[in-house]
């Protein structure tokens, strides 16, 4: 039984068919030229496995809270998550969801020539015209309100958020969204957790964002708090 994800009610997009593909507790929301439930679920088992198989030989990096080396021969998306939690100075899980949407995305890309894949927040897009993302910030007053573009030139990427008053993902901030956008998903994942780790009050949104944008392969950031939004970087802020 999976929580229903009421913002996905809002996804619209006039060339993609969306659809659902749940594994344990991985529950991704897809958009693609056609119907690819069977290949998305296949992907997202072929992932776990991996992923399980490696944190049984190493547990430290299912539970540290700061980088950790991979162990020799590690497979490439243990590769990436460790190599995004070190530019990001957080733990290698903070990477997770981004990875596991980039996985599955790079999968689906094979066989549909456009495909968004969300994983509670965290977007792996791969698209030929431009897309308005619309950012769910909780009770904020600019929930659903405000948006990004993001641009067709700058897919494939990732567009994650993190919150420290929305879902169950650890943060250590008050903020209600903290967002990054990167060519990698899972450095966007990473860099989200950490950009909104070091936000607790308003007054702190610009260092954190002056931080996080000067990550290698940060492309820009936002923060919303509350009424307060900021932005720095490649960020294009649309109404919704």
């Amino acid at each position: 039984m999976y929580a229903r994800r009421f913002y996905r009610d809002d996804y619209k997009a006039e060339n993609l068919v969306f659809f659902r593909a749940a594994v344990g507790q991985t529950d991704l929301y897809i958009g693609a030229w056609t119907d690819l439930h069977k290949e998305a679920i296949g992907a997202v088992k072929e992932c776990r496995g991996i992923l399980e198989e490696y944190i049984r030989r190493h547990p430290e990096f299912l539970h540290s809270l700061e980088p950790v080396d991979p162990l020799a021969g590690a497979p490439a998306i243990v590769m990436e998550m460790c190599e995004a939690a070190r530019i990001a100075g957080v733990g290698p899980m903070a990477a997770v969801a981004g990875a596991v949407a980039r996985f599955v995305g790079r999968k689906l890309v094979e066989l549909s020539g456009e495909v968004i894949v969300e994983n509670g927040g965290d977007i792996f897009l791969h698209s030929r015209s431009d897309r308005r993302i619309g950012i769910f910030a909780g009770n904020s007053p600019l929930s659903g309100r405000l948006g990004i573009l993001v641009r067709k030139e700058m897919s494939p990427c990732g567009i994650c958020t993190s919150s420290g008053t929305v879902g169950h993902s650890l943060s250590f901030g008050k903020a209600d969204a903290a967002l990054v956008v990167s060519k990698d998903t899972s450095l966007a994942d990473a860099c989200a957790t950490a950009l909104g780790n070091r936000v607790k009050t308003p007054e702190d949104v610009e260092e954190a964002l002056n931080f996080i944008t000067c990550k290698p392969g940060v492309i820009g950031a936002l923060v919303i708090i509350g009424e307060f939004v900021g932005a720095l970087g490649d960020i294009e802020l649309v109404k919704l």
